[in-house]
């Protein structure tokens, strides 16, 4: 086997071929600031003011070295990372984490649903159901009737749709020298609220659903550029410059995501938490509050944000759980594929788009349930962590494209971290006198 050191270094990519890159990675991080996000961010800058600030900062290298990781693990080996953790870890792990995705997931889509539903009625009136029935139909139809050349070009489009939430930011009168301050010196209270939301911040922006989905996207998109016949077709040949470009791309993605997660929280400091406002319970509600604290403008931004982001994310939601539950019984899957060749993987599509929209038809508040999904994703994710750091680093599987040293021992810390601070907050949970 040739080392990877003793391979030729490939250049530097160029500008276009770095547009070109953009893609599953882009995506991914956009989808991470759905509505569920947009909540728990404006919920941290509304309890917290500017004192959690720090944490878009401190995971936005967090989440490129784990998304990498997934990206390299579907990039080479041309498999999602559902079966790459049944061949590896055996079917008890992998059902028992496909299980996990699913329970997250199915909140996360009925949370997104309600949010993009209530703000169209906020906008343009007409019955919260009736609403809730047209995001779900559009989003279900995009995916199954829609060619995935034509479906990927249509989310990368969405992302234009989070530049709302750094003019909102900027319409708003901000202390950028207090913000400067927060964001490079991280502050910490020793207190319950203050550990569960840093969990929950955790939860929601290294999510699962982004493990299964970006892996599975790296194989669509080899499937798209005919290096490979389909999703369970064999092997891809890989060059060092795939690689680069899947990083580039990666890399682009979660920064986008925590550009935004930053000024979400800015917006919602400055404005929602400076004003007393420090429990939102949806995201509609959010917009509206912002409505007489920074004008019509920040309110429109931010309620068209929440229906371009929740477009963008929902379809990523339903379609990472329909990759991992497809693969982990075998099914053809794969969005390139027609509906009448792959039955099981757009019906696990549209019945976990379905319970989703059901989520909203029960008594339960969906942000709060939403909120502490971000909790159990926060405290869960770790495991996953784990898992993919184990895949990503096993040279016999990588072969030359294994995850490099510096990377393996990033994602062990990361999920360290992770882990210990999901220790601390059950510890606090069942030993509240430890916790202010």
């Amino acid at each position: 086997m040739m080392n990877r050191s003793c391979m030729p270094q490939p250049r530097s990519l160029s500008w276009k071929e770095r547009l070109r890159a953009l893609g599953p990675g882009l995506i991914t991080g956009a989808a991470d600031d759905d509505p569920s996000g947009i909540a728990t961010y404006a919920q941290t800058g509304a309890q917290f003011g500017f004192l959690q600030l720090w944490t878009a900062i401190v995971l936005t290298p967090c989440m490129i070295v784990v998304q990498e990781m997934v990206g390299r693990l579907g990039l080479v080996k041309g498999r999602g990372l559902a079966t790459l953790i049944g061949q590896r870890y055996g079917r008890k792990i992998l059902w028992f984490s496909v299980g996990l995705l699913l329970i997250a997931n199915v909140i996360n889509i009925g949370a997104d649903i309600g949010a993009m539903a209530a703000v169209l009625r906020m906008l343009f009136g007409l019955p919260f159901v009736m609403w809730m029935l047209l995001v779900t139909a559009g989003t279900l139809l995009l995916e199954i009737v829609v060619s995935y050349r034509v479906y990927a070009s249509y989310l990368r489009y969405l992302v234009l749709s989070l530049v709302s939430y750094v003019l909102v930011a900027f319409i708003v009168h901000e202390p950028w020298g207090v913000i400067a301050r927060a964001t490079i010196v991280p502050s910490f209270v020793w207190s319950a609220p203050f550990l569960m939301n840093i969990v929950a911040l955790l939860g929601t922006t290294i999510s699962p659903y982004l493990f299964f989905w970006q892996a599975s996207e790296e194989v669509e998109e080899e499937v798209l550029h005919h290096k490979l016949a389909g999703m369970d077709a064999g092997r891809p040949r890989v060059s060092m410059r795939d690689v680069q470009r899947m990083r580039w791309d990666t890399a682009v993605g979660m920064v986008v995501s925590n550009t935004v997660m930053f000024f979400i929280i800015v917006a919602s400091a400055a404005t929602l938490g400076a004003h007393g406002v420090t429990a939102i319970l949806t995201p509609d509600q959010a917009a509206q509050a912002l409505r007489p604290l920074a004008g019509d403008g920040a309110y429109w931004l931010f309620a068209v944000g929440i229906i371009g982001t929740g477009l963008l994310a929902v379809p990523v939601l339903a379609g990472s759980v329909s990759y991992a539950i497809a693969e982990a019984l075998g099914w053809h899957s794969g969005l390139y594929k027609k509906f009448k060749n792959a039955h099981g993987f757009y019906g696990v599509i549209t019945v976990a788009t379905l319970i989703g929209l059901c989520v909203n038809l029960t008594p339960i508040q969906p942000f709060q349930l939403l909120y502490d999904a971000a909790v159990v994703n926060g405290v869960l994710a770790p495991f996953l962590i784990f898992l993919i750091v184990g895949l990503a680093s096993d040279k016999k599987m990588m072969g030359v494209h294994v995850s490099p040293r510096w990377l393996t021992w990033c994602g062990w810390l990361i999920g360290g971290l992770m882990a210990a601070c999901a220790f601390a907050l059950i510890i606090g949970q069942i030993f509240p006198q430890y916790v202010s």
